[in-house]
């Protein structure tokens, strides 16, 4: 097979940092002579540890080289010269990794696909070397590996292991011609990682994971993309796996990973893309901007990102509900961070007040007032006293609707109002409409069609629920709350046998996740299995849930002082706050009228348990009852 070239940039060879331990310079002179064969201009002979009169000279040519070849070696890893000049290459976009024995890369390294010539010869022709050649044209926007003579026939298979991706360059970003023939994920699925704080502050990380998510919903607005929702995706952060492990986990064939360094008023952030059937990089570009343009420059990433996979559809030149004010843009995403880590009453109301500084900036930044309803409603349905419930949802409720005014299209407005209607005033009718028009243009977010697989399951509507929480799995299936919410819709909808697999896959995930055992319990129970019902409420975390399984399924086992005694634990731990589980253990033991006046006071406190009503089977024995259709009718089920 002819030799190959590594192709140019522009009108120039290729120019290769080859950075490796002294201590292998023999090992690492025949390949440094193979690559200049290829046409490249390599540049390593000065590269010597100790040498700190090189300093500058080496920061130089890391800087104009358009590849970064490292050589991993048991020497290699523990030099800091080695580390210092992969980090710069991995924040570049210009990091091809290269193992001469066998040696994994150090930590922080060791998500890229690493090239092994510990068995290579010196063939030029050998397929990793190719490989190689592939990373080096995939760093530096060249074409991929070419013959140098007479044009040689090569299989679609060897430019597949090659690693080699055809790139055309332009002064715009790279756009990659991508293989009709690659195999695995679909080519147009793609998961957006963390990006890494490199700006010195640990304090500003809030700040390089609120630009990944808002680069990640730019990505989703394009129909054309199947997008990896945050929660799976940030499951990586800081990951040893390599891309294509992440990209096999995540069922994506492109990561997005980038770094963003903060000084002042100016962002410059460092993004490429991965392509996982190959763990090179099939794009990388710089963006530096000042912080006043930083919204904006989400989108611009995201277009470009479209372009590099050939799949760029006609979409607005931002996201809506956005804002030009750089302080109430840090307010929200500090706000939305503290949403995020979901870590009590303490950080939820943190949260709430930065959004709140976010729209006395702004009062027009509609995505802010959007997140400040989320959290409005967040705290009333978790931390609020009787009393302050009213006031705490007619906030969101309003906060919600200033949102939807100012940004008719923006998915999360519409999300928020739906939830704080539906969770606050328990009305399905009113709820409906803006559900229906959150899930008709969030058609690509997780989250979004997660609670409307909820809603549409607590409205009866099954088909709905099972297509919309199939499309959330699809694109977040490491994420245990929408396993567990595929549960809960298969349990609405009486499928038993489905209950349980969507539930203990949960469970993989997070094992301390509440809900999860008493799916399991409630469906043996339907199905008549009682001891395995109450071996599984009494692995359930959640106090209301373990306490209503036990007390319904104990009676069924005749243990009537059992029975009794976790009803009395309910009622004297949580009170009216668990009127709805009190109705639903009077029904299972056959107490009609007890269990309508608990439902009857429940909606008069507002008890969210009642969204539950249309569908749950343990109320099944008052369904025929007159009170009962009321009941459903005042929460806008007829």
């Amino acid at each position: 097979m002819a030799e190959q070239e590594t192709g140019s940039a522009g009108d120039r060879p290729l120019r290769i940092f080859l950075s490796y331990s002294r201590a292998d310079r023999a090992l690492v002179a025949p390949l440094a002579e193979a690559l200049e064969r290829s046409g490249a201009t390599v540049w390593w002979d000065a590269l010597m540890e100790g040498g700190a009169a090189f300093a500058h000279r080496i920061e130089d040519q890391l800087e104009s080289a358009d590849a970064v070849v490292v050589i991993w070696s048991k020497t290699a890893v523990r030099s800091d010269w080695v580390r210092d000049e992969a980090g710069h290459g991995r924040d570049a976009g210009k990091l091809v990794p290269v193992t001469i024995d066998g040696t994994a890369p150090p930590l922080g390294f060791r998500q890229y696909h690493v090239v092994d010539l510990s068995q290579w010869k010196g063939s030029p022709d050998d397929p990793a070397f190719r490989a190689v050649l592939g990373g080096v044209a995939g760093a530096g926007g060249a074409a991929a590996p070419r013959p140098a003579a007479k044009p040689a026939r090569i299989s679609r298979r060897a430019a597949l292991v090659g690693g080699g991706a055809v790139l055309i360059g332009g002064a715009a970003g790279l756009v990659a011609l991508l293989h009709p023939w690659r195999r695995g994920p679909a080519d147009n699925s793609i998961a957006v990682l963390p990006f890494r704080n490199i700006s010195g502050d640990r304090s500003q990380a809030y700040f390089s994971d609120g630009l990944a998510e808002e680069v990640r919903a730019a990505l989703a607005q394009n129909s054309a993309l199947k997008v990896a929702a945050p929660t799976s995706s940030n499951m990586f952060r800081d990951s040893s796996d390599d891309a294509e492990a992440i990209g096999r986990r995540l069922g994506v064939g492109y990561l997005l990973e980038g770094s963003v360094r903060r000084v002042g008023d100016v962002v410059r952030i460092a993004a490429q893309l991965i392509d996982t059937g190959t763990g090179f990089a099939s794009w990388s570009q710089d963006f530096e901007r000042k912080l006043v343009d930083v919204f904006a420059v989400q989108s611009e990433i995201a277009a470009t990102v479209a372009d590099a996979l050939a799949v760029r559809v006609a979409q607005p030149a931002s996201l809506p509900g956005g804002t030009r004010n750089s302080a109430a843009y840090d307010s929200y995403l500090r706000g939305r961070a503290l949403f995020n880590a979901d870590q009590g009453e303490e950080s939820d109301r943190a949260a709430l007040a930065q959004f709140d500084a976010a729209v006395a900036l702004d009062p027009d930044y509609a995505t802010a007032h959007a997140a400040r309803s989320r959290s409005l409603a967040g705290i009333a349905t978790q931390y609020a006293k009787a009393g302050e419930l009213k006031t705490l949802y007619d906030q969101a409720i309003g906060a919600a609707r200033r949102a939807t005014a100012l940004a008719p299209d923006l998915a999360a407005a519409h999300l928020a109002l739906a939830f704080a209607l539906f969770t606050g005033r328990l009305d399905f009718r009113d709820a409906r409409g803006p559900f229906e028009r959150a899930a008709s243009l969030g058609k690509g977010d997780a989250d979004i069609l997660l609670l409307y697989a909820l809603y549409a399951s607590k409205a009866r509507r099954a088909a709905a629920a099972a297509e919309a929480v199939g499309r959330s799995l699809g694109l977040d299936a490491l994420n245990p709350r929408a396993w567990r919410a595929s549960a809960s819709v298969a349990y609405a909808a009486r499928r038993w046998s489905d209950v349980k697999p969507a539930a203990e896959r949960a469970l993989s995930l997070n094992p301390q996740i509440s809900n999860a055992h008493a799916m399991i319990g409630n469906a043996a129970y339907a199905e008549g299995r009682f001891a395995d019902a109450r071996a599984a409420y009494e692995a359930e975390p959640n106090r209301s849930f373990r306490l209503a399984g036990l007390a319904s399924v104990l009676h069924r086992l005749a243990d009537e002082a059992g029975a009794g005694k976790a009803m009395q634990e309910l009622v004297a731990a949580l009170g009216d706050s668990a009127l709805y589980q009190q109705a639903q253990i009077l029904s299972q033991w056959g107490k009609a009228d007890p269990a309508l006046a608990a439902l009857e006071k429940a909606r008069v406190v507002g008890d969210s348990g009642l969204l539950y009503m249309a569908t749950d089977p343990m109320l099944d024995p008052l369904r025929s009852d007159p009170r009962f259709g009321r009941l459903l009718s005042g929460l806008g089920l007829a």
